[in-house]
């Protein structure tokens, strides 16, 4: 039975009683998840040795479990696995990138990126086994009839967010990549006019050769703030 959004009618409430855990437990778990979040990189360098495809395939699943305005879920997930089309991907996504290194991006963008060591070329989109292409869901395509979604980009970047963390918590390394513009997604990957890419994600272990920059993250007090 396919999904559709419901516009006027209230969802049926249902209880919810989770079993609550234990303080000990709580504290446990938490820094648990804060120690190995902290080990999470960003890396562009992946191996071609085989992911088992459940493993992906269950990070999405935890992606669409994030919240959305409405419960509209605004996004779709396209795993994509074809060495054919992840090459063109790569091909379409470095013709834009030189435009954008060649001065698209501007001077104080490419700046910032500098001391991260970016440039045009994109090998990680044909070397890690997958891409997972994100698209927002702008509306809902009922026949011919649309149906505005709310909220879209906060919704499909906290699905992100998670499926992000699901990933690295599974042992895996991911890459955020978004060039601009992205309209050549929907084009190879023959997307609905309803949607639009939000970001390209390749996905697989870190090639054995792989670095990543000595980068140090914001003290915990510099981003929280207690009131």
């Amino acid at each position: 039975m396919a999904w559709e959004p419901m516009h006027d009618q209230p969802y049926r409430p249902v209880p919810y009683r989770p079993e609550r855990m234990g303080t000990d437990d709580s504290l446990r778990t938490a820094a648990d998840l804060r120690a190995r979040m902290d080990q999470r990189r960003t890396v562009r360098a992946f191996s071609p040795d085989p992911v088992p495809e459940q493993v992906v395939v269950d990070a999405i699943a935890v992606a669409s479990t994030a919240p959305s305005g409405a419960h509209q879920q605004p996004w779709t997930f396209v795993l994509v696995q074809d060495p054919d089309v992840r090459a063109r991907i790569r091909e379409a996504a470095e013709k834009e990138e030189q435009v954008s290194y060649a001065g698209r991006l501007g001077e104080e963008w490419i700046s910032a990126l500098r001391p991260l060591g970016t440039d045009q070329n994109k090998p990680h989109l044909t070397d890690a086994p997958y891409l997972i292409v994100v698209f927002e869901q702008r509306y809902f395509l009922d026949g011919e009839e649309q149906h505005k979604h709310y909220y879209v980009d906060e919704s499909v970047g906290i699905a992100v967010g998670m499926l992000l963390t699901a990933l690295h918590l599974a042992g895996l390394a991911a890459l955020t990549h978004t060039p601009s513009p992205m309209r050549f997604l929907s084009e190879v990957l023959n997307r609905p006019r309803n949607e639009k890419a939000f970001a390209v994600i390749p996905v697989g272990y870190p090639a054995e050769d792989a670095t990543v920059p000595d980068l140090v993250r914001k003290d915990l007090e510099q981003v929280l703030v207690r009131v």
